[in-house]
């Protein structure tokens, strides 16, 4: 199986709110973007509650996001994992990010939101034990469409602590 490779961070200097998935999908692979899976309600979510919906071109909404101080990642650098779904990550051969060296170069970030809860267990179980400071963590709904035990206005809902 072929070991995937994920996306370099997308982040100013001065973020100050990360926001983590697991591994980009198949779909986002492909397109190299982030959530690029026309039916994964991140976009819309963003343009919603910012204004980076699927409107705009891929570029303006990381802009968009950058510009509020929003930084996008993922847990994991490289896995094997059939498919899309975070279910079938697995752990042989799985490497996180380097965390460390992303908060040293953005010191003020304060808070980490994940976009689910495989991306919550995976910080918190390979990456939380060697970090060098602490920060407010948040579990928010999966905006997969995978996710389809809450509808779209409660996940909006949940993701709205963003504006905060």
């Amino acid at each position: 199986m072929k070991l995937l490779q994920g996306f370099s961070p997308v982040a100013r200097p001065d973020a100050r709110k990360l926001i983590l998935g697991s591994m980009p999908g198949t779909a986002s692979l492909e397109a190299v973007q982030y959530y690029a899976f026309p039916r994964n309600a991140f976009w819309k979510i963003m343009g919603d509650l910012f204004g980076a919906g699927p409107g705009l071109e891929y570029p303006a909404r990381l802009h968009v996001l950058t510009d509020i101080h929003i930084a996008l990642w993922d847990v994991i650098a490289a896995c094997h994992r059939p498919g899309s779904l975070d279910s079938a990550i697995s752990e042989d051969g799985m490497a996180t990010n380097d965390f460390n060296g992303f908060f040293a170069q953005h010191p003020q970030i304060s808070h980490v939101y994940f976009n689910g809860q495989k991306a919550a267990a995976l910080f918190k179980k390979k990456v939380l034990p060697g970090l060098e400071r602490d920060f407010c963590l948040t579990t928010l709904p999966s905006t997969s469409p995978a996710h389809a035990a809450k509808g779209y206005a409660a996940k909006l809902d949940a993701w709205s602590v963003l504006r905060h």
